[in-house]
């Protein structure tokens, strides 16, 4: 099973391939949060430090033959994957469903990416992937539910508590649950996790309610990014297991974060990427006086259009 020390494993192995995301203190908020900038991190998510942890471990072991690595995402996931491979020297194959963004899909091209369309939705893309990953012989890397994508993302939460000097809360976005997973395996046991999801797209709180993983069908803004229909079976034991806190939040609350970060920061991130913020301005994150406080700014891959609507409306 998977454990602090793979984080700390993953941490050294992906240093030379991805950045170390600055933070910032929101001073002017009552709760003087500590805000990790994940968003700026290559190909504007997380994502970045699972598939290199995932792709490089592989290698290390002879595990990457001539047919590359395949997965399945129409969103950070693929971008991330497609990125790894391309400054690796990997051949790349994306599966991807029929309603993913054409500006992600021309990025994934620009990468160097075999681009498949396949299905109406992520779970349609990801039975695809895995018969052509039997064919083919290529690596399968899953967008959040493998140990070395668990602990790649993991290394997001060192990072943070080494730059802010120590942590009592942590409040983190969750789809599919490998970024709050590997951030609650990096965190000290004392500290407090909270995973936040769309009230349309709850597969975290569902798989509690029911004592594992189910099936929940998913909507809303933040879909293409938070919009996985099930949680991983790693993060759903760990997260069930190590006491990490569930919230929800609804479409307005993103949309308002969303703004409120152009407002503050002149920062523009995706619905799902804003989530966590969301849930403290919305005040569902109850913390005492004296806590440090750490909210993960985790994805910025927004469609360029709503980037001119956003700048337009606030220059109108």
């Amino acid at each position: 099973m998977i454990t602090p020390a793979d984080v700390l494993v993953a941490q050294r192995r992906i240093a030379p391939w991805v950045r170390e995301t600055p933070v910032i203190r929101w001073d002017e908020h009552p709760s003087r949060p500590i805000v990790k900038l994940e968003a700026l991190q290559v190909t504007g998510s997380f994502k970045a430090r699972g598939a290199f942890n995932r792709v490089l471990a592989a290698q290390e072991v002879g595990a990457i033959g001539e047919a590359g690595v395949i997965g399945a995402s129409g969103g950070n996931a693929g971008l991330a994957l497609a990125y790894a491979a391309h400054r690796l020297g990997i051949h790349a194959e994306i599966v991807v469903p029929e309603t993913s963004s054409p500006v992600k899909l021309e990025r994934l091209r620009t990468l160097g990416a075999t681009v498949v369309v396949h299905g109406q939705r992520y779970g349609d893309a990801y039975d695809f992937a895995l018969a052509r990953q039997q064919v083919s012989g290529a690596l399968f890397v899953h967008a959040y539910d493998q140990e070395e994508v668990v602990a790649g993302q993991g290394t997001a939460g060192l990072e943070f508590l080494d730059q802010a000097g120590g942590l009592d809360v942590v409040v983190v976005a969750a789809g599919g649950g490998g970024l709050v997973a590997g951030i609650r395996l990096a965190m000290p046991e004392h500290t407090r996790v909270i995973a936040v999801e769309p009230t349309l797209a709850p597969t975290i709180r569902r798989a509690i309610e029911a004592g594992g993983p189910v099936d929940v069908e998913v909507a809303g803004v933040a879909a293409d990014s938070l919009g996985a229909r099930r949680c991983g079976d790693l993060a759903y034991h760990l997260l069930s297991s190590m006491g990490v806190e569930s919230v929800l939040v609804d479409e307005e609350e993103m949309i308002v974060a969303r703004q409120r970060l152009w407002d503050e920061f002149r920062l523009v991130g995706e619905y799902g990427g804003v989530a966590a913020l969301a849930a403290l301005l919305a005040g569902k994150i109850e913390t005492n006086e004296n806590d440090r406080l750490g909210i993960i700014f985790c994805g910025a891959n927004s469609d360029p259009s709503d980037l001119v609507k956003q700048v337009s409306n606030d220059q109108g």
